[in-house]
């Protein structure tokens, strides 16, 4: 039997992993240009019937809350003394609203970061340190629980029942107007959600700057563009953690049927809680609208992970919990338009899956080039014409479509970005993959789940100015 020819093989592999890519990309690209075409023509059409009626609102025009009350944030704490200081400095002076409380759940074996926040608090009554009798960590619905359940003896002390929850994390820079946007509309709705702006890191350099930065482009889409067509098809508005504020009743009730309103058995209790609100028939609503003193939208600013590690990380958390845990955990109820979107959010590994297929592809076209350059036998990597001139359009509009959102949220400079932040999120979308695969695999076999919280940088200037 003789040899089988290597670069025959390599290229007979590749062309296989090209065909599997392009329909692959085709699929997706297809599938992102449909929730385009819906989110140009609601802008299309508010733009000639909304805006053209009635004047925009922002915080400072927004009506007035009916019956105002008590605002609750919530904040999980684990190791968090590098950031939660920043944190709880900012709400106490930037927050305009009259009745508001600010619950931190920490662990008694975290003491640094017990005492940052009460460096920061300095005795301030809108701060209160909750302190779970486990050691960390557990998962981060349970610090939740707790903090729950301190609010709800805070409830009974006081006599004053608190009207909605707001989610937050140990390093976000809060909006002064959040939360007298969040008492007037959660009047309305069961949840809440303001659009979640990252931060590029400071002083990580260029490489960290552009890790960090690709997530702008990424939230950008997101918040600008994807949660709003889930909104307008009548798709549940999923939490994003952050920036989120949910009505104090549908808590309670959630909270009566389990032992408390978020579950521990989730790596992403804010994302289901969300979804479950939801499918009870409780309304979510994403609010974009600017702030009182004239300046940028109400909006919650972070910076993330500024590391490939740190990235995949935690990345591969959300996707085990949305991708793969969410699957089991929540199935494929509701309408068309909800399947879809679930479908939408449950895609990431394959998409990942297609991504690597593609760039093994042109691996593989550059051996069998190089084979043919040099005089050697080489089976070319092709497909279909009509395929690649269609996927190259998507491509070209899927850039653009990203440069533009971005750029209105992030300007021009951040615009430009834009293919290599694609890139970069390519490149930790497929390691976030194989560590999600890991993780979905130990959970299955253990069923038990950890805190896989990131490290985290508290923007001081960017507060500052804020």
């Amino acid at each position: 039997m003789g040899w089988i020819d290597p670069v025959w093989l390599v290229g007979i592999v590749a062309r296989e992993l090209a065909l599997f890519a392009a329909v692959g990309f085709l699929l997706g690209g297809l599938d992102d240009l449909a929730i385009d075409l819906i989110w140009i023509a609601r802008t299309a059409w508010r733009h000639a019937t909304v805006y053209r009626r009635h004047p925009r609102a922002d915080a400072a025009t927004l009506a007035p809350p009916e019956r105002p009350g008590r605002l609750a944030i919530f904040v999980a704490a684990w190791h968090e003394e590098a950031v939660i200081g920043g944190m709880v400095a900012h709400a106490l002076a930037r927050l305009r609203h009259p009745d508001w409380r600010l619950y931190v759940g920490c662990y008694p074996n975290d003491p640094a970061t017990i005492a940052a926040i009460a460096r920061a608090a300095a005795g301030d009554p809108h701060v209160r340190i909750v302190v779970g009798d486990q050691p960390g960590p557990t998962t981060k619905a349970g610090c939740l629980n707790w903090i729950w359940q301190a609010m709800a003896a805070d409830e009974r002390a006081d006599g004053v029942a608190v009207k909605a929850v707001v989610l937050h994390d140990a390093e976000d820079i809060v909006h002064a107007d959040e939360l007298t946007l969040y008492d007037a509309l959660i009047e309305r709705f069961a949840l809440v959600q303001i659009p979640v702006h990252p931060l590029i890191v400071p002083g990580v350099g260029v490489s960290g700057a552009l890790v960090s930065g690709h997530y702008c482009g990424e939230f950008s889409e997101a918040h600008g563009k994807q949660v709003v067509v889930r909104e307008a098809v009548g798709a549940a508005v999923p939490s994003a953690g952050v920036g989120c504020a949910i009505d104090r009743a549908v808590l309670g009730a959630i909270a009566e049927r389990c032992d408390g309103p978020f579950d521990p058995d989730s790596l992403t209790e804010d994302y289901e809680l969300g979804l479950r609100i939801g499918a009870a028939g409780g309304r979510g609503a994403f609010v974009r609208l600017p702030g009182a003193d004239g300046g940028g939208l109400v909006a919650v600013h972070a910076c993330f992970p500024h590391t490939i590690a740190g990235a995949v990380r935690q990345k591969a958390r959300w996707m085990t919990g949305i991708a793969l845990a969410g699957w089991d955990r929540l199935g494929w109820s509701g309408g068309l338009a909800e399947r879809w979107m679930r479908l939408r959010d449950r895609r990431a590994p394959l998409a990942a899956l297609v991504l690597a297929a593609g760039y093994a592809a042109l691996v593989g076209w550059g051996v069998t080039g190089l084979a043919a350059w040099l005089g050697g036998r080489a089976v070319p990597v092709r497909i279909p014409t009509p395929l690649i001139l269609t996927n190259s359009a998507l491509l070209l509009w899927r850039v653009a479509m990203r440069g533009t959102i971005t750029g209105r949220s992030h300007g021009w400079r951040m615009a430009l970005l834009a293919p290599l932040h694609m890139l970069i999120g390519n490149i930790v979308a497929m390691m976030a993959a194989v560590r999600a695969l890991g993780l979905y695999v130990a959970l299955v076999r253990h069923g038990r789940l950890r805190w896989e919280k990131t490290a985290h940088v508290f923007p001081t200037a960017a507060a500052e100015s804020g």
